[in-house]
């Protein structure tokens, strides 16, 4: 990779902190398995004046989703799980949940119609969202959606088993296996995790993934040790505005498996590594080789819709746990054919291309223009790989 042309991921983003509208960003970038850019610019907490620090803590958000993937299917390797199992095998409550059917009356008024599921609900099913669970917040408002605020599913105050069963009693937004939706699919996932492995999510994760991993600084709650390194959000340069963020230096007790961890960029860059490897990092192995190529594989099928509200965008299927590059055009960003990616809602990213056997780790706590910054990465970085 020219380090001339890394030197313009530098530019651009000192362009974006000086600008206001980023507050800072830490990047790291591997090929070969070998550290060929990190950077650590702008400010952690702009309101306090604090520098960004190359092991600053981030709210990675949905960058959660796929190390609770890898944990689902840790448990497969191991014969306790299968992706063809029925979720209510282990959480009960959902061999009732129903479908919802939207329609109008004569006068316009809308109805919702409760209809039994055609299949049930499997856990392949949430590992590439196709549940029928949704985000009562993303996409168009719909009936169903109304239920998930009127039930308060977004607090975070709740338990993971208790929310599990909350959810089961409210209607699925789709027939199971029919439309790719992002929603809550992995918050349920991790609580199956948590019946199979019979213990809390955050003990299976830091037991099998993190302390082996050595990613230290990643947890559902930062130490009162660390909290003068996580990075905040900053008041928004058009609207003045600051994003409200999840706490994460009181005690937490929701270990949804959708969101909540913290990490650094460097923890994410290991695990982003350890997949690029094929499951294993540093003489850690996590996974079989095979697995992370069935997880980095397309499991959408051309009977799935994809719905209004597709994240990953042209060019992209979804794997177990990630959205995965079919082919090089259609996207408005470059990646290689089976590269594969996630990222959080706080502005964090990450992607994995074997092709090219490169790792990118890119951490900001900006919530509002994180796809465009995104985009600018994705491009500069591949414009500098000149091999």
């Amino acid at each position: 990779m020219s380090s001339e042309r890394l030197a313009r991921i530098t530019s651009m983003l000192t362009s974006a902190i000086e600008s206001g509208e980023l507050p800072g960003a830490v990047v790291m970038i591997a090929r070969d398995g070998k550290l060929v850019y990190s950077r650590n610019l702008g400010l952690q907490d702009k309101a306090a004046g604090t520098a960004m620090r190359e092991d600053s803590i981030f709210r990675i958000y949905s960058m959660t989703k796929p190390i609770v993937s890898v944990a689902a299917m840790m448990l497969v390797e191991q014969g306790k799980l299968s992706l063809a199992d029925p979720v209510a095998k282990f959480i009960p409550a959902f061999a009732d949940t129903k479908v919802g059917v939207e329609s109008q009356d004569a006068s316009g008024a809308p109805i919702l119609e409760l209809v039994d599921p055609d299949r049930p609900m499997t856990v392949q099913d949430l590992l590439r969202h196709t549940s029928g669970l949704a985000y009562g917040g993303v996409g168009p408002r719909t009936a169903v959606k109304k239920l998930y605020g009127k039930a308060k599913i977004r607090s975070q105050k709740w338990h993971l088993p208790e929310f599990a069963e909350a959810l089961a009693k409210l209607p699925l937004q789709h027939q199971p296996g029919t439309t790719w939706e992002y929603g809550r699919s992995t918050d349920i996932l991790g609580r199956v995790v948590e019946v199979v492995a019979s213990m809390p999510l955050d003990q299976y994760l830091e037991q099998n993934i993190l302390a082996p991993l050595g990613m230290n600084d990643t947890a559902f709650r930062v130490a009162p040790a660390k909290h003068d390194r996580i990075a905040e959000p900053m008041p928004d340069k058009y609207t003045g505005k600051t994003p409200a963020l999840i706490d994460v230096r009181n005690p937490v007790t929701f270990f949804a498996g959708g969101h909540g961890l913290t990490s650094t960029v460097g923890d994410y860059l290991r695990f982003s590594q350890m997949m690029l490897n094929g499951g294993e990092l540093d003489g850690v192995r996590v996974l079989g080789p095979r697995t992370v190529r069935f997880m980095a594989s397309n499991h959408l099928n051309e009977s799935i819709s994809k719905g209004t509200y597709y994240i990953p965008g042209p060019g992209y299927g979804f794997g177990l746990g990630f959205a995965t590059r079919l082919e090089y055009g259609q996207s408005t960003w470059p990646d290689s054919v089976g590269g594969f990616y996630w990222g959080g809602y706080a502005g964090t990213y990450f992607w994995i291309d074997p092709e090219e056997r490169l790792v990118v780790s890119y951490m900001s706590q900006e919530p509002v223009r994180r796809q465009y910054y995104r985009n600018l990465l994705r491009s500069l970085v591949y414009q500098a790989v000149i091999d």
